[in-house]
């Protein structure tokens, strides 16, 4: 049996045999995108695409394998004033070694080629680039070609433990495009702001649908002028939307039924939970429904069944009505609890919980004073569980300046209830930061109401997505079980542990080797 210290060697030896730094832009060895061997990265390799005056204009397939110890990234090295290197897929051109099929669907599309070999990605990390116009003409693997409506800045068409952090993604059809074949996916502090086609309810900022995916600390912004589509659609299951900034779109989420089999039979589509975010509805922005829970195919077996709603800080600063939300059928049912409510130059009374369907049991919310339960006929069921506050001065440090901090006197503080014990494992214990920054939130009991709490102190690190979706437990309203965040994101490098993992780390940095 080998000795550790031989385990140790050959573990050495392969990391540091396979490590290479690929370095482009303006004073590195290589100067284009094109000329990193996209098609032969190994574990631990990295890219580092740095910032020049000028847009890069080049697409990519990645259709590579890193572990769980050492992922592949792509990283964006910005210029002295943090500007990120562009990417623009509009008269992009290609690699010539790659060769990959739906190319007009994105710029960078992860998983689905000829060369490299057709493979499961796994572990990859993309971030702090910023990816434009995948839209117009691009030279492909059959000359010249052209990008489809609902083409993406990045489009993943399968692939398993990613990671999509600090990029910027706009002026696409979808921002972010995930299909069905992947699982565990981590969005983190990006930017998606501007996407969508003119006159069109089928692109969005994000649309997503994956087994097992958190969103977390992202901005999300208004749509292009003049296009339909959502902030934020998504068909996955076990569904983690926490601490972002989501403003503008048709609605600011549409979470609907999943497409895929397999995701819809894993315990985890059951629940889908959202807390700590703020949701902005503009004024004239579309639906007046903030949002849709469900689904929209039609068969209404595959539709989503539970939303847990909590600790959001939503405003909507329409002149007309706004509802909060559209549960597709009565089988739906949302768990609704310490959520503010505000409805900023207009009265509580422009203010509705439900369109008409499914299940509504609240407490601990602050509604403005006067909101109704619906403004049509409501077919459904509204259950109060815990008293909800109204009024007309939640007590914030600025709504006009979209400051949502408490003030000392808030009636938001200490008034907040606990959410169902299917959520009692995700604390909140984060808040966002403007813009796309992570405050830490003391947890306190009781807790405050909304998006913010109190400063927790200074911190480093940023919640762990988990490798999976939370476990979902039992289907059925108010079944028993709770969510488990189970620890260690792959992607994001989470898998050394102890004086071993120290001595790879260490020794991985020192010995990496240099190409280009």
């Amino acid at each position: 049996m080998p000795s550790p210290r031989g385990v140790l060697s050959l573990l050495l030896l392969s990391l540091t045999a396979q490590a290479a730094e690929y370095r482009v832009g303006p004073g590195q060895s290589l100067a284009s995108i094109g000329e990193v061997p996209w098609e032969s990265l190994q574990p631990g390799d990295t890219v580092f695409i740095h910032a020049r005056p000028t847009p890069y204009q080049e697409k990519w397939v990645l259709g590579v394998r890193g572990t769980a110890a050492a992922p592949i990234t792509v990283r964006g090295v910005p210029d002295a004033a943090g500007n990120l290197p562009v990417i623009q897929g509009e008269n992009a051109t290609t690699r010539t070694q790659l060769n990959f099929w739906n190319e007009q669907r994105g710029i960078v599309k992860i998983g689905g080629a000829n060369r490299p070999a057709d493979t499961m990605p796994a572990y990859l990390v993309v971030e702090n680039l910023h990816l434009k116009r995948a839209r117009g003409a691009f030279t492909g693997r059959n000359g010249a070609s052209r990008y489809l409506d609902n083409a993406a800045a990045i489009f993943i068409e399968k692939g398993e433990h990613i990671t999509i952090r600090g990029c910027v993604l706009e002026d696409s059809g979808n921002g972010l495009f995930i299909a069905n074949e992947s699982s565990d996916i981590l969005v983190e502090r990006n930017h998606l702001h501007g996407n969508g086609n003119s006159g069109s309810i089928y692109e969005h900022n994000a649309y997503t649908e994956a087994l097992g995916i958190t969103y977390q600390f992202n901005r999300f912004g208004p749509l292009c002028a003049g296009c339909l589509g959502n902030n934020l659609k998504d068909r996955s299951g076990g569904t983690v939307i926490r601490y972002n900034w989501i403003e503008g779109g048709n609605r600011q989420l549409d979470l609907v039924e999943s497409d895929s089999e397999t995701i819809r039979a894993d315990p985890s589509y059951a629940r889908t939970f959202v807390y700590g975010n703020v949701l902005l509805e503009p004024a004239g922005a579309g639906n007046a429904q903030v949002i849709h829970f469900g689904g929209d195919n039609g068969t209404a077996a595959q539709y989503r069944s539970q939303l847990y709603l909590f600790n959001n800080t939503i405003l909507s600063t329409r002149t007309d009505r706004t509802t909060l939300m559209r549960l597709s059928t009565n089988a739906q049912t949302a768990y609704v609890t310490s959520n503010a409510y505000l409805v900023e130059g207009n009265t509580g009374r422009s203010l509705a919980l439900t369109d008409a369907a499914g299940t509504i049991r609240h407490g601990g919310n602050f509604y403005e004073t006067g909101y109704t339960s619906t403004f049509g006929t409501l077919t459904g069921t509204i259950e109060e569980t815990a008293r909800n506050l109204q009024g007309d001065a939640p007590g914030l440090v600025d709504i006009a300046g979209q400051d949502f901090h408490l003030l000392e006197n808030s009636p938001l503080r200490g008034a907040a209830v606990a959410p169902p014990p299917e959520a009692a494992s995700l604390v909140v214990d984060w808040q966002y930061g403007k813009h796309r920054a992570a405050e830490p939130r003391a947890v306190s009991s009781p807790g405050h109401i909304g998006a913010y709490g109190d400063p927790a102190g200074p911190s480093t690190e940023t919640p762990d997505a988990g490798s999976g979706a939370p476990d979902a437990g039992p289907a059925g309203p108010g079944a028993p079980g709770k969510a488990e965040d189970k620890g260690g994101c792959g992607a994001a490098g989470g898998g050394f542990a102890g004086p071993l993992g120290l001595v790879l780390l260490v020794a991985f940095a020192l010995r990496r080797k240099w190409v280009g």
